[in-house]
Formats: C-alpha cells, structure tokens, sequence
C-alpha cells in the first residue's frame, strides 16, 4: 500500500431531505439507512482502509460531530478527525485538510470524498481509486470522477468531456470541456443523448503540490488564511487558530471556485453503481422492492393493498399500511412523516415547519 496515498472524507453535511432519520444532532453520514447494520460514513471508510493506509485517511466534520465520528471510526486517531468550528462549503474544508497532510507528507497524493455515497461495485470502485492515484500522481492534474449516466437525472450536476482528448494510458480518462449544475429536465435529456456528459460524483484525486497551485491561483483568499497557520496543523495550538480564522473564510464549493476555472481538469468516466443518496426517491431507485414494488427497512411491516411506497420503520414496531401508492413512510422515535414520493423535495420545508412549531430537537 503507497505510503504517500491519503484520503479526505468530507462529514460535515446535514442532510435534511432525509428527514425525519437524519437530523441536525445525527446527519445521514451517521445512520444506517439501509439497515444493513453499517452507517455510510462506516462504509465509506471500510472502502479506503483498501487503498489508504489507515493512519492516512483524514474525517472533516462539524466540530459538534467529533465524538459520533470517535464512535463510528474507534481506529482513527484525534489528529486524523478535522473539526470545522463553522460549515464554509468543500473548499475551505478541502484546504484544511491540505494543510495538515502537508505538514506530514508534502508528496501527499489524496482522494477526498463524501462520506455519504452508495457504491454498489466496491471492487471496481477501488480499482478506479487506485488507477486515479497513479494518474495525479504521474500528471499534474485535477482528476474527478464522472459517472456513465443511465437517465436524465436533473438532480446531478453534470461533466462535459472532450472525446479527442483521452489519456493515452487510460482510455476512461478524459480533458473536461465544461460543468453544469442541475439542468432541467429537457436539457439534461439532451446531454444524455449527446453521449459525452457524466454525472458528477463529486469524487477528487490529486497530489497536493497540484491541488496547492490551484488554491493559490483560484482561491488566494482562502489559502492564504490557511496559510497562516503553517507550524500550527497537528499541535495543540490548530485548534484556536483554526476557530479565529473560519470566521474569515469564505464559504465556496470546490467545484465553483477551482474546478470550473482550472484548465487542468480530467475526469474518469465509470461505472460502480453510484448514488449520491441525496433523497429519499434516490434511495427507493437502489433498494431492493418487494412484488409491490415496496422498498422496506423494517423487521415487522406488514403491507395491504400498499404499492411503490418507500418505508423506514423500527426493528420493534409493528408497522401497517394499507391502501398507500407512492408514498414515503419513515418512523423514528419522535417523528412520523407520511409524505408522497412526488413532494418530497417538500421534505425540507415540513423540516422547517416543525422546528419553528416544536423545537430544535425534531429538525
């Protein structure tokens, strides 16, 4: 296993269009939505303990979720958990985590993640990592990683690539021609009839010297506040250094302020049954369904004349419906929502509602 290969995963999201189970106090990256016993922030560190060494896999969370993440990952040590005092976006967590591989390992070469993915082929997934690692490594590129569209998802952003400029030593490796957010429908139709648009997963390879000439072309703002700190990262004094300088920083995603600029972008075209798992219908489109299409985490729901429903129950609640189609039924302790599949991006509002009416606690 390379010694210089690091990986940052990004924890910091709160992932409010899964509520009721995901919660300010407990986000998504900390709950096991599928019931298959492991969180996704679990998942996604049991990937890249197979490319990483451990002691070489970093977590950016809120500061708030140190002891969730210590729990969850009882193998990572203190310095390897990067608390931010205040959510800035993926770019200044991204140059946090520079900052301190660098004072370690300047010829770093990292991956960074979300910790909140589904990858059903793991396998192919950690052959894509690995052959993306050696790619950075050898070139001085922002490597990201575009997924083979399978429909006109318009809740992806989407990556343009160039098919007269494919990496002589990897036929899946591409120049990127251009980013777009979320398109409308119509249009994100046309990219998939174009044949050369992926979704964008929001995956990252680069050594950091590369990584680092970007951040000081495109967001000289930002590292030089980082900056700031060199002889600090990994001491007892990062801390409070760390907490006066994110009140500065701006609050920018990677994407927008590097990506979109940098005319060193590639992108790896693949396909390792990726989700993004932002909505509850994203997570109905890769469970399993039962002849009634009914997607269920639950031990003991019983279901009547119920069809294309998406349900989250308790293990030890008896759950039963009878007479729902489409619909979204998630049952924690103290939330019941019932919300049908086509309003769910309503989700965030009803989240809102209920904190203005009840209480911090159920948001």
């Amino acid at each position: 296993m390379n010694k210089n290969y690091y990986c940052v995963i990004m924890a910091g999201g709160i992932g409010v269009r899964f509520w009721p189970m995901s919660k300010t106090e407990t986000p998504k990256q900390f709950i096991d939505i599928l019931g298959d016993g492991r969180t996704f922030i679990q998942k996604t560190y049991d990937r890249f303990i197979k490319i990483c060494p451990k002691e070489n896999i970093y977590v950016v969370t809120n500061a708030m979720y140190k002891e969730l993440v210590k729990q969850q990952l009882p193998d990572m040590q203190d310095d390897q958990i990067v608390l931010e005092p205040a959510r800035r976006n993926t770019a200044p967590c991204i140059a946090y985590a520079n900052y301190k591989i660098k004072a370690k390992n300047p010829n770093a070469v990292i991956v960074v993640a979300p910790s909140d993915h589904v990858i059903l082929k793991e396998d192919v997934f950690i052959d894509v990592i690995n052959n993306g690692l050696q790619t950075v490594e050898q070139n001085p590129w922002l490597l990201t990683i575009g997924i083979r569209p399978s429909y006109p998802n318009t809740g992806y952003g989407y990556i343009q690539y160039n098919e007269d400029k494919v990496y002589e030593k990897n036929s899946a490796i591409y120049e990127v021609k251009t980013f777009t957010e979320k398109p409308q429908l119509e249009m994100a139709q046309q990219f998939i009839e174009s044949g050369d648009f992926l979704w964008n997963a929001g995956i990252f390879m680069w050594s950091l010297k590369t990584v680092e000439v970007a951040f000081q072309k495109f967001l000289p703002e930002v590292d030089s506040l980082f900056k700031q700190g060199d002889g600090l990262y990994n001491t007892p004094d990062e801390a409070a250094f760390i907490q006066r300088i994110y009140e500065m920083c701006r609050n920018i995603s990677v994407d927008y302020g590097i990506m979109e600029k940098a005319q060193n972008v590639h992108v790896y075209a693949a396909e390792f049954g990726w989700s993004d798992l932002g909505t509850w219908g994203a997570l109905y489109d890769i469970n399993p369904k039962d002849d009634n299409q009914n997607s269920i985490v639950g031990k003991r729901v019983k279901t009547y004349d119920t069809k294309g429903c998406i349900v989250n129950a308790k293990p030890y609640k008896v759950t039963v419906l009878q007479g729902l189609e489409d619909f979204i039924v998630v049952d924690t302790d103290d939330v019941l929502l019932i919300c049908k599949r086509s309003e769910e991006q309503q989700i965030r509002q009803y989240a809102n509602d209920v904190k203005l009416d009840f209480g911090e606690k159920y948001s």
